[in-house]
């Protein structure tokens, strides 16, 4: 059966009756791709509190209360100019004040991981306190706002994946009429319930907390080989379909090569690592 043909079987995403906008009043429009980020960063904030919780860690409640503003800004920049850098930089130079419509989308995972990797470190300088350990903590946190933004992005009916005949194929407002992978779906699922799963058995069975730099290459390694193989149903960005016919890959999948590299170093260098557990006391 083709394509086309099974199109009229095919879930039609208007049948599911989503709405970017949770509520509207007015001029002012509530909508659930900010309501993933509030999200997102409230319930990791929540959640590194009680990893704080356990032996041997890296900072207190206190520095992780302060450290969420820092993270909240490195999420917003970073994500901001790197998707403005990479993905479309022609139009906001062309119309530059539309960097600041945030609300509209239009954010970078890579930008927003680097941009918060930076506001760590500076915030850990300051406050005298391991960033690297730091940085291992809140990487566990990090696939609860990638599994809300993934939610999102299916809500507003963006970032849609290639055409398919299988039975879960779904055919999406102005991508034409063929039934298309979810690839928003393929994302949530394996950036957020597979991977913080991956990264909690590592904390809680492992010494992995113990070894600065383990979790966050997990998560590195783990985010980079899931993107990069769910962008092969992906279809590219409007404005970037000639340059992943010139290059064979898209542009998430060449910014997770470095993140796949670097990530495989990263956990590599750390399982060679003494670890800092505290050693029992001689008797």
């Amino acid at each position: 059966m083709s394509l086309a043909g099974s199109a009229p079987t095919a879930i039609y995403f208007t049948s599911l009756h989503l709405s970017p906008v949770l509520l509207q009043i007015g001029p002012f429009a509530l909508r659930w791709y900010s309501l993933a980020y509030i999200a997102g960063i409230l319930l990791g904030w929540f959640y590194l509190i009680r990893l704080l919780a356990e032996n041997g860690a890296p900072m207190t409640r206190e520095h992780a209360d302060g450290l969420v503003t820092w993270v909240t800004a490195g999420i917003l920049i970073g994500g901001r100019l790197a998707y403005v850098l990479f993905y479309d930089l022609g139009a906001y130079l062309a119309h530059p004040l539309n960097v600041l419509r945030l609300w509209e989308g239009g954010m970078s995972f890579h930008g927003g991981a680097l941009g918060v990797a930076i506001a760590i470190i500076v915030y850990a300088r300051r406050h005298r306190v391991d960033w690297l350990r730091i940085i291992d903590y809140v990487a566990m946190c990090a696939p609860i706002g990638l599994f809300l933004g993934r939610l999102a992005n299916f809500v507003n009916g963006e970032l849609w994946g290639r055409p398919t005949g299988l039975p879960w194929g779904m055919v999406f407002p102005g991508a034409g009429p063929l039934p298309r992978h979810p690839s928003q779906l393929y994302e949530a699922v394996l950036e957020g319930p597979v991977l913080f799963v991956l990264l909690w058995c590592l904390f809680r069975f492992t010494s992995a907390r113990h070894r600065p730099g383990l979790l966050c290459g997990a998560f590195v390694l783990g985010y980079g080989l899931f993107r990069f193989l769910v962008e092969f149903v992906r279809e590219p960005d409007q404005q970037l379909v000639a340059f992943a016919a010139a290059t064979g890959l898209h542009m998430g999948q060449w910014l997770c090569v470095p993140m796949i590299l670097g990530g495989a170093g990263l956990t590599f260098w750390a399982c060679r690592q003494k670890s800092t557990a505290p050693q029992p006391s001689a008797t």
